[in-house]
């Protein structure tokens, strides 16, 4: 009901808004300077027409939230949380490229038709003829579309999971490991809290301290011995968009770019632009790739159920966790001894 209520409240800020544009003209900030000739954006010319023609669509769908100039300050700006993008800074956050890279023309008809859930950006049913004219017009309120062109599509590799026998059938996957989806959210939940160290100082873990101790000694050989205070919340890190954020709690916050399983691999691949989300495509092997899709998709699944509180309080009332006394050749002031107890 409360995702519902907000969706409801924000297209009627968006209609109200837009109504007001066009009776009044406001939209936050100057309006965009169209030339004259003909435009290059990101290796693409684009006609003066097409561009006028693209500022007559984005006024329409657009300009309520993002402003008349494209600084995301428009009439319906105020009190959207998160706020709209100030599409003049050219950082994109969900897109099939690597983190920091302009998008492709695929990402944006994704995001427009699709929207960002859990935010105002609702999804949009931009008439065929209308859309791309939209797109180019976009791409001019940022002066890097001129002199760079998008990203390297990120392609995903097949499923091992599934590809090496049918999804769930207790088949192998390629290296001769358990195949199906149970197999893959094991691998990704070892993934997640070892190799990636997705909990150390971003996302919210989700298992007790023994056993990231246990996968992170295993996975890297690091001897992780001490644990942020606050393990099982998210932590606020800086951005490129001038505030910090907070990276999702997958347990309660809806994921903006989709949460099937070719969405979730898309923003783990890819990395989330203008954040510390880095790119994992070629850093991770494609199996660990997916193993983290399934395991996050199997976390997203909890949201708005009993099962997301249960698994928040088993894990705030652990018992004190101390990690192994160290052997003499480990390390440390006399070569052995405990360590204090992590909360």
């Amino acid at each position: 009901m409360r995702g519902r209520g907000y969706r409801a409240a924000g297209a009627l800020a968006i209609i109200i808004a837009a109504a007001g544009c066009r009776a009044r003209g406001g939209g936050g900030g100057g309006e965009l300077a169209l030339p004259a000739g003909p435009l290059a954006l990101g290796g693409r010319v684009i006609s003066a027409a097409r561009l006028r023609h693209g500022a007559e669509v984005y006024t329409h769908y657009c300009r309520p939230c993002h402003g008349a100039g494209g600084g995301g300050d428009g009439p319906a700006a105020p009190g959207l949380r998160p706020p709209p993008r100030d599409l003049r800074r050219g950082v994109y956050k969900f897109a099939a490229v690597a983190a920091g890279q302009l998008p492709s023309d695929d990402d944006f008809v994704r995001i427009i038709r699709g929207g960002l859930h859990g935010t105002a950006m609702l999804s949009w049913d931009v008439p065929a003829a209308e859309l791309d004219d939209l797109i180019q017009y976009t791409k001019a309120f940022a002066p890097r579309w001129q002199s760079e062109k998008p990203g390297e599509p990120i392609i995903p590799g097949p499923d091992p999971w599934t590809s090496g026998g049918t999804a769930g059938d207790g088949g192998t996957t390629s290296d001769g490991g358990p195949s199906g989806p149970e197999a893959a959210i094991a691998r990704g939940r070892r993934v997640y809290h070892g190799m990636a160290q997705c909990a150390v100082a971003c996302h919210p873990a989700y298992a007790p301290r023994a056993e990231i101790y246990a996968w992170t000694k295993e996975l890297t050989g690091m001897d992780l011995r001490e644990f942020r205070a606050d393990l099982y919340d998210p932590v606020a890190k800086d951005s490129d968009f001038g505030f910090k954020i907070l990276p999702p709690d997958f347990t309660f916050t809806p994921l903006r770019s989709g949460d099937q399983l070719a969405d979730i691999y898309r923003s783990i691949a890819a990395g989330i632009g203008g954040t510390a989300m880095p790119t994992w495509k070629n850093v991770l092997p494609e199996s660990d790739l997916w193993g983290l899709a399934y395991y996050v998709r199997s976390l997203s699944v909890l949201r708005g159920k009993a099962a997301a509180d249960q698994l928040r309080r088993q894990l705030l009332d652990q018992p004190p966790w101390t990690p192994p006394a160290l052997d003499a050749g480990d390390g440390g002031a006399d070569g052995g001894g405990d360590a204090a107890p992590n909360r």
